[in-house]
């Protein structure tokens, strides 16, 4: 395996950091991976699942949305519909240096953004989800009680994985603006859908209803006792694993 470090333009323009790790030799498929909301590309699930899948001679290109890790840009300006419009400039940026992305992967939030995006991507043959929410709307949850402030005052700062992050109207805005019923039945793509029963940041019925919603071929697979952001190695390595050999069909 190879790593390396590129930069491209996001949806406004700035640079967005992104890592392409690769096998020796011709890779057989491109990746495209969407990491979990407020995470980055460096985070144990990304990192493991793109590493695990260079064994199986898949490309995988991560990278930071606008405002988060390396990249440029402030978090607070951003919402779904900018990290959708990240992961299309991720897709072009390999399409046009690389070779367009047949494997679309997302984690949590990038998951739902991978959802959005997938039907938009001629090129994409399969979608993986990983604990992925069945309607952006849902992340709103997280804010808890300062949803009623951030509504008032316009903005508020809220603490995510013990983080602060500057939360603004216009994000809860935007996520309640999204439907992902019709793009996720329209999107004739081949889907696995990966969720643990036990998460409890994004509930297991919400893999019920993105299997529900999308036409076949499609497949779930159970993660068992992982948790949300697949923490242990051997939860990231299964994942990556079960992708590979899923995909295998369809690349």
């Amino acid at each position: 395996m190879f790593a390396q470090r590129l930069d491209f333009p996001g949806a406004d323009g700035q640079m967005l950091a992104a890592r392409l790790d690769a096998p020796e030799g011709t890779a057989r498929a491109y990746a495209l991976f969407a990491h979990c909301f407020t995470c980055g590309k460096d985070v144990i699930a990304a990192s493991r699942i793109a590493q695990a899948l260079t064994e199986h001679g898949i490309a995988v290109l991560r990278f930071d949305f606008t405002g988060l890790g390396a990249s440029e840009g402030d978090f607070a300006n951003t919402n779904f519909s900018s990290n959708v419009t990240d992961l299309q400039a991720a897709a072009g940026f390999l399409r046009r240096e690389f070779q367009a992305p047949r494997l679309l992967i997302g984690h949590s939030l990038g998951g739902a953004a991978t959802l959005a995006l997938a039907g938009t991507v001629p090129e994409a043959q399969a979608v993986v989800t990983i604990a992925a929410p069945s309607d952006p709307v849902h992340v709103a949850h997280l804010f808890g009680e300062q949803i009623d402030e951030i509504t008032a005052r316009g903005e508020a700062m809220v603490q995510l994985a013990g983080r602060p992050f500057r939360i603004k109207r216009q994000f809860l805005e935007d996520v309640a603006e999204h439907s992902l019923r019709n793009k996720i039945a329209g999107m004739r793509k081949a889907l696995l859908v990966m969720h643990a029963p036990g998460d409890t940041t994004v509930g297991i019925n919400n893999a019920l209803e993105i299997f529900t919603a999308a036409k076949h071929p499609k497949s779930f697979v159970s993660l068992d006792t992982a948790d949300h952001l697949l923490a242990r190695r051997e939860d990231a390595v299964y994942a990556a694993n079960l992708i590979a050999a899923w995909s295998a069909r369809y690349l």
